[in-house]
């Protein structure tokens, strides 16, 4: 899996850098996953902006703007909270495109509606478009949910940067 992850993130690397795109992540559930994945390549300094990891609530509120009473009406793991956590990457950056996480990575804290693997994702450019993506990961090991969270996250990534680019002038 590693060496997916590496060649992924190689990939969107080369892109963004092609475009000059510069990427900002927010992540709860790979707690740093996705910036240690993009940092990984050599050259990623031109085009990763900068990083939030956010595992607590507290911290989504501090440090992205996520509203206290989305939290408390939809919970952390929600695609109306992973779309306030991206917008608000965005906002404390100066990157292109922001990706945000959420999820459950287990073993435990999942429920019948919110099962262990379930995973938010958004992907907010700078022109206002985000895109939302929710996953169920399992039944699989914790490292695996993680894994695959970053690799769904790198591939909207890339989506986000191949969008963006058709748009510049």
């Amino acid at each position: 899996m590693h060496n997916m992850v590496y060649v992924k993130a190689e990939e969107l690397v080369a892109l963004a850098s092609n475009k000059g795109l510069r990427l900002t992540c927010a992540e709860s559930c790979t707690g740093g996953l996705v910036a240690a994945a993009l940092t990984d390549i050599a050259g990623a300094s031109a085009v990763f902006e900068r990083g939030f990891v956010t595992y607590s609530n507290d911290s989504k509120v501090d440090l992205l703007g996520v509203a206290p009473e989305t939290l408390a009406q939809h919970g952390a793991v929600s695609a109306q909270t992973v779309r306030e956590m991206a917008l608000g990457a965005l906002a404390n950056s100066r990157a292109d495109l922001a990706v945000a996480i959420t999820g459950i990575a287990g073993p435990g804290g999942g429920s019948a509606e919110k099962p262990v693997g379930l995973a938010h994702f958004a992907c907010a450019r700078r022109d206002g478009e985000i895109v939302l993506s929710e996953r169920r990961f399992g039944p699989l090991s914790r490292a695996d949910i993680r894994a695959g969270a970053v690799l769904e996250a790198l591939a909207m990534l890339r989506a986000g940067v191949a969008a963006a680019a058709q748009r510049r002038p």
